[in-house]
């Protein structure tokens, strides 16, 4: 028997963003307009369901260029954006490479490139080793650019060589955690230099600001997307600050606590910018198996972003 009836208020938006559905997108065409193997540096999006996917359709999957034997076999680069060394490297192998990054990561490339060749010393707020991070990192000469990752480094950074200095940040990030670092460097640099449009994306943005508009009214929330994403683990810290304590990342191999699930009357879900909604379907018909279910979409915005993939694979 069926127990008590639960809510679940659906967030919206959630899921695929443009910049993960171009990335996917780039694989799928790639695999039929060069056949298959197709080899794909990083996983193309952080999410276990997406890579397995396209493992099946003929992607092989690398962490490295010298990784692939067959050099003679197109590579593509993942969303996150990889270091210039990369693009030297599979050029100097004579390499059919595709890029894949974010044109929304893009942008913030070519910010740190402009301020270095304005004379600026940079900052860029992320988090160290996620492959963005790397990617952003590695658009300049070493020591060019210096990481924070919290108030506490915005805190203890000197401007050792008193330069010009300022800020770029990864795409993926809080928006309220930034803000506070943001606000540190400000106050202790007056002069440091912001760029003029925001680097936190719109889909991060939209949706944070739609899992905040719900949490304070769920008992419990899940958030759909991988360990790795980083997008989704800050959906989970958002959810949490924003009043519901109870949020959880549910990603391949997470157990459903159904015993706190049977406890609440109200279940917030999420899902992060690479996760797609057929796990949020999943994950429902779970609930629906052992719980009378009645849904509520709340939705805070309508996206109609679309990123038009590489012309060399139309």
């Amino acid at each position: 028997m069926k127990n008590k009836e639960k809510k679940i208020l659906l967030s919206a938006p959630r899921g695929f963003c443009a910049g993960v559905e171009r990335a996917i997108e780039i694989v799928e065409k790639s695999l039929e307009k060069y056949g298959v193997p197709v080899y794909v540096r990083h996983e193309i999006v952080h999410n276990k369901y997406v890579v397995d996917d396209l493992k099946n359709k003929g992607a092989i999957f690398v962490e490295e260029l010298e990784e692939i034997k067959d050099k003679s076999r197109p590579v593509i680069f993942s969303a996150h954006g990889v270091p210039k060394k990369i693009t030297e490297n599979a050029k100097n192998y004579n390499m059919t490479y595709v890029d894949a990054t974010c044109p929304l990561v893009s942008k913030v490339h070519r910010e740190a490139e402009n301020l270095y060749k304005a004379g600026y010393h940079i900052i860029l707020i992320g988090h160290e080793n996620h492959p963005e991070v790397v990617g952003t990192m590695g658009q300049l000469p070493q020591g060019v650019i210096d990481l924070i990752q919290n108030e506490e480094e915005a805190l203890n950074y000197e401007n050792k060589l008193n330069e010009k200095i300022a800020y770029v940040t990864q795409t993926t990030l809080s928006v309220d955690d930034t803000k506070d670092i943001i606000k540190i460097l400000k106050e202790r640099f007056e002069s440091i230099h912001e760029t003029p449009k925001e680097d936190i994306c719109y889909a991060t943005t939209n949706r944070q600001m739609a899992v905040k508009n719900i949490a304070k009214k769920c008992d419990i929330f899940f958030v759909i997307g991988s360990r790795n994403s980083s997008n989704s683990v800050r959906l989970v810290e958002v959810a949490k600050k924003s009043g519901c304590p109870n949020s959880y990342l549910i990603h391949s191999e997470s157990e459903i606590p159904y015993e706190q699930i049977e406890n609440s009357n109200t279940i917030g879900i999420s899902s992060g910018a690479s996760a797609p909604e057929v796990l949020v379907e999943n994950f429902i018909n779970d609930l629906k198996k052992r719980f009378t279910i009645n849904i509520d979409e709340i939705e805070i915005i309508k996206e109609d972003v679309i990123f038009k993939i590489p012309k060399k694979l139309n």
